[in-house]
């Protein structure tokens, strides 16, 4: 995958996170791509990476992600880097607006769709600002 593809699938990828439709955002993994976030265990194949997005979109109904950064480390590694707003309004949320930056190390696979994505956020800051009392 060259940049010019993979900065076109990265920006697909962010539009499907702001879609509120977690299906979109697991078509872009292959059929047995893996979703791993921070320390949890991987969401293994669509069916289990649409329930991680649904979590998101749930408990952020209108949750933003862009795109801060793509870059090819090799030809088929790449790191994403995001950056999500939303308020959590959704069952039992806190109304609380959360701001997070974090990234995604992504093997892409030979179908030029993510094999594997690792993400990595600020879980103690994402904590403290669902927490976190108005100004």
């Amino acid at each position: 995958m060259n940049a010019g593809e993979l900065k076109e699938l990265a920006t697909r990828y962010t539009a499907a996170w702001c879609s509120q439709n977690a299906q979109s955002v697991a078509a872009f993994f292959a059929r047995g791509g893996t979703l791993k976030i921070n320390d949890g265990s991987p969401s293994i194949g669509r069916t289990a990476i649409t329930e991680a997005a649904q979590g998101f979109m749930t408990s952020f109904p209108d949750l933003v992600v862009t795109m801060d950064a793509i870059t090819l480390t090799d030809g088929d590694h790449a790191v994403y880097r995001w950056a999500l707003r939303g308020t959590n309004f959704g069952p039992g949320g806190t109304g609380k607006a959360v701001r997070i930056c974090g990234y995604e190390k992504w093997t892409i696979g030979a179908e030029g769709l993510i094999a594997e994505s690792e993400g990595h956020f600020d879980e103690a800051d994402y904590k403290r600002q669902l927490q976190a009392s108005p100004i």
